[in-house]
């Protein structure tokens, strides 16, 4: 499949209101909630050329550790791209960072080394379409990383308060995000290995609400 041709529009997503509350409450829970224990995970032992889809605004890139050679990052939302661009300055990588839609990347076949998705796939709109995109710019044997929404597993009754916050009001407040999303499905039937992953919860101590159900793991592509 060649490379895309073309960049969506700037504006391809907007939600500029959530962006400005997600700015500071992302930060509040990578401090508060131990969330950023989760990204050094997510992101430890990476090398080689990486791509990031939904950077948001850029929690991540400081935590990319120097075996990496380059960060390609692409973020479809304007004040949140804005706040990436200054995080991309205080990364110890290089980061080039990109407007565009996870669901069409303009990049060449095979041409990363690994893939990293965090807090997005909730809110994508055609899932697997993103991660058929993900596989075909990965190499073969290439590694996807996720840390992600995921549905509260083996508690049906909060699973079903999941179904309904996601059919009614939560995508609406919360910039497309769905919480009872099944990621770990998402990423088989997309053609990637079975995942290894843990279960956690956001934060850790404290009440359950739909949105605390997360997975964090890899998988690699065939």
């Amino acid at each position: 499949m060649p490379a895309k041709s073309g960049i969506p529009p700037r504006d391809a997503v907007r939600h500029p209101l959530f962006a400005r509350c997600y700015a500071r409450l992302s930060v509040f829970n990578d401090e508060r909630g131990g969330v950023a224990a989760h990204r050094d995970a997510l992101l430890a032992g990476l090398s080689g050329r990486v791509i990031e889809i939904g950077a948001g605004n850029g929690l991540n890139f400081a935590r990319y550790p120097e075996t990496v050679c380059e960060v390609v990052a692409v973020e479809p939302e304007r004040h949140m791209r804005q706040l990436a661009a200054e995080a991309a300055l205080r990364a110890k990588v290089p980061v080039d960072l990109l407007p565009g839609t996870a669901e069409e990347l303009p990049m060449a076949d095979s041409s990363f080394d690994a893939a990293v998705v965090s807090l997005v796939l909730c809110s994508l709109r055609d899932v697997p379409r993103a991660l058929a995109e993900l596989r075909r710019v990965l190499r073969p044997g290439g590694e996807l990383r996720f840390f992600e929404h995921g549905v509260a597993e083996g508690r049906p009754g909060m699973a079903a308060v999941q179904r309904l916050v996601d059919k009614t009001v939560w995508p609406r407040l919360f910039g497309g995000c769905h919480t009872g999303r099944d990621p770990l499905a998402d990423i088989t039937e997309a053609g990637f290995a079975a995942p290894d992953f843990t279960r956690v919860l956001v934060p850790e101590q404290g009440p359950a609400l739909p949105h605390s159900f997360h997975v964090l793991g890899s998988a690699r592509s065939h």
